[in-house]
């Protein structure tokens, strides 16, 4: 299989406390599904990134504030995002195992990766954790993207339920990164509208609560990937959050498996068309067990064609 797993043991590790939805479980479940369902997959042990690579995107303060502080137990540090002992080298691992699944894409006859990695991050700014995530490891991705494979085009689609706001935040004003989102509306973190256009690199698409598979289809097939299309971007990163499914517990969106599949691959088409089948997915939403086992199984298998 063209395609390459990114993962490490300290993302299980990483453990918000008894009763949080983004539990480890969420990974090894994950981990299961695609070890049962794809056994020639190849997996590889994430590194984890650089403090230097982390501040292309992060505010040193919050760095320090991640890795630095020791951690007794558990750590909150807003009401929605706690740090184990385990937390900081997780989040290390995972903002590494996007950096690598960039570079494994511009090495040669691997031109997809999967990061099946925790914490997630889309909701982490520039200064600050929130939304259970620590560093914006998509955000992190891009921008090494940019510094070390001199591109002047990354799009990063997201279609987690919920809004992307640091990935938005970072990238606001930067041309050379194209943001694009469905998620549901109103919800958290109640940002996303769709008049928000940044430099005109932002593009967004709220779905009202119970809207399904269909509506969230035709937000990319009439809005979403056209925009993407035009921008033809040369590397395609995806926040892959799989909370818009029926059944998730935080959110109220209809989409089921199959409509993650056919989202991937439509991505894998641009990727195809514009950026030489570069695409780098990250794992980021998804509470529902079953779900997301059947999810990221739909999402894997589209990745790799």
């Amino acid at each position: 299989m063209s395609l390459r797993v990114y993962t490490h043991p300290s993302c299980l590790r990483h453990d918000p406390g008894d009763g949080h939805p983004e539990c480890p479980q969420r990974l090894a479940h994950v981990i299961a599904a695609l070890q049962a369902a794809f056994p020639a997959l190849d997996w590889q042990q994430a590194p984890a990134a650089s403090r230097e690579q982390l501040a292309r995107v992060h505010d040193p303060r919050l760095i320090a504030a991640v890795l630095d502080v020791p951690v007794q137990g558990h750590r909150r540090l807003d009401p929605d995002t706690v740090m184990s002992t385990a937390s900081a080298e997780a989040a290390l691992h995972a903002a590494g195992a996007a950096i690598a699944a960039v570079d494994t894409a511009f090495a040669g006859e691997i031109t997809r990766a999967f990061c099946a990695v925790r914490p997630p991050g889309h909701h982490a700014t520039a200064e600050t954790a929130m939304g259970f995530c620590l560093f914006n490891s998509v955000a992190v991705a891009a921008a090494h993207a940019l510094t070390a494979h001199g591109l002047q085009r990354v799009a990063i689609a997201d279609f987690d339920v919920h809004h992307g706001n640091g990935t938005q935040d970072i990238f606001l004003t930067e041309p050379r990164v194209q943001y694009l989102s469905s998620h549901q509306s109103p919800l958290y973190p109640g940002t996303g509208a769709a008049r928000e256009h940044g430099v005109g690199n932002i593009c967004n698409v709220p779905l009202l609560p119970h809207s399904d598979g269909t509506t969230l289809r035709r937000a990319w097939q009439e809005i979403l990937l056209p925009a993407l299309d035009v921008f033809a971007p040369q590397l395609v990163l995806v926040s892959a959050g799989f909370d818009a499914h029926r059944d998730d517990p935080l959110a109220q969106l209809g989409a089921q498996a199959e409509d993650f599949g056919w989202l991937t691959a439509r991505l894998c088409e641009i990727a195809d068309r514009h950026a030489k089948g570069r695409l780098v997915s990250l794992l980021e939403g998804g509470y529902d067990l079953h779900a997301l086992r059947e999810c990221a199984v739909a999402h894997v298998a589209a990745l790799a064609g």
